[in-house]
């Protein structure tokens, strides 16, 4: 194993240039769930180049991608996730994931016939909240998987995922529109409804578990201040530990939404963007290992505390986990104070550390799949 390792770590070094180069094009070019379609084309570049079989516009969905090398009897997958965050850009380090698993590839591929490996790369689109691999996993994705992985940036390094699962639901209301001041009995308040929601939302709380997490956003609730709102709308979340969990607690916040319409007497309309993420079934085998190939690259993982916390945010990589064996580590990129979906943390997903993280990633993965041909 340790000359396969060598050979890996060989081929991810000379790469490093065009891995750091497609990072920071990513960055400096951010593109939203669904919309990645520069990117797309642009991660799985280097694969072509090095003799990588790729297939665009994967299963039917524009902004993914697949791509393999070798056919060996272990299937290691490797992958990418490109979109940014609405409004904030690259705060939450997909331009890292993507350059990682990107050199991870390269460094598998480089021992794939010795190692008897397929090395395989996803392409996976809107993960912030669209279910790119939901998506994929119900087209056929994944199948025959030995070991599926990523790395993620966060302000520390924690090896085990352990993420909330979580629901994304768009939530309108439908009023009538009338003049505020002259004819203000005349409308109904879409936006009022929303209020009237959030109450309950915030009384619901004391309630629930305290685990659980229910948020969201207004993105629209009327457009004048002398015209009653009839049209407001809004995205929520909920979070729980499983899916199990979630199925009973998204019904009471649903209710909430329904105190809204019936207060007001608007027309609701809730619809899910995407199925429910589920929560991160780790493989043991393959985390120890992760763990130990970090270390002797010299990274350090941090202890339990605020700064580990990103472990705990939901990701489409669950429902993978739950599917064939996964790990989800994630790489401190020292942006501290700046944490996950800030602006201040998408300016340290570029720059020296970052750098180092996506190579210390490429290469702890790579060597991890080599050490699953042991198993």
């Amino acid at each position: 194993m340790t000359s396969l390792k060598t050979a890996a770590r060989g081929a991810i070094d000379q790469h490093t240039a065009e891995l750091i180069r497609l990072s920071e094009r990513l960055h400096a070019d951010p593109e939203t769930a669904w919309e990645e379609h520069r990117a797309a084309a642009m991660v799985p570049e280097l694969l072509d180049r090095s003799g990588f079989a790729v297939t665009p516009k994967y299963l039917g969905l524009d902004t993914a991608f697949h791509a393999s090398f070798g056919s060996g009897p272990t299937k290691i997958a490797l992958c990418a996730e490109y979109d940014a965050l609405p409004g904030l850009g690259h705060a939450c380090g997909h331009n890292l994931i993507a350059a990682s698993s990107i050199g991870a590839a390269l460094g598998l591929a480089e021992v794939a016939d010795e190692a008897g490996l397929t090395v395989e790369v996803y392409g996976t689109p809107a993960e912030e909240g669209g279910g790119g691999k939901i998506e994929l996993l119900d087209r056929g994705a994944f199948a025959g998987t030995d070991l599926a992985m990523m790395a993620h940036p966060a302000p520390v390094d924690v090896a085990e995922a352990r993420p909330f699962a979580v629901s994304h639901s768009k939530i309108s209301y439908r009023g009538k529109s009338a003049h505020a001041a002259a004819y203000p009995e005349a409308g109904t308040n879409a936006a009022d409804a929303f209020t009237v929601a959030q109450v309950a939302i915030g009384l619901l709380r004391q309630q629930l578990p305290s685990s659980a997490r229910v948020h969201g956003v207004v993105t629209h609730a009327g457009d004048a201040p002398n015209a009653i709102p009839e049209h407001a709308s809004g995205r929520w979340y909920v979070r729980a530990e499983t899916l199990a969990e979630l199925a009973e607690l998204e019904p009471r916040v649903l209710r909430a939404f329904e105190a809204g319409a019936l207060a007001t007497g608007c027309e609701l309309t809730v619809k899910p963007e995407s199925k429910p993420y589920a929560e991160f079934r780790a493989d043991e085998t393959a985390l120890a290992a992760y763990r130990a190939n970090a270390v002797e690259l010299g990274r350090e993982f941090a202890p339990d505390g605020t700064a580990a916390r990103m472990n705990r945010a939901s990701t489409d990589m669950g429902n993978v986990s739950q599917v064939v064996p996964a790990i989800h580590p994630y790489l401190g990129i020292g942006s501290l104070p700046a944490i996950n979906h800030q602006r201040e943390f998408a300016a340290y997903c570029v720059g020296g550390t970052a750098e180092r993280a996506l190579l210390d990633g490429a290469i702890a993965l790579a060597w991890t799949g080599i050490d699953r041909v042991a198993v």
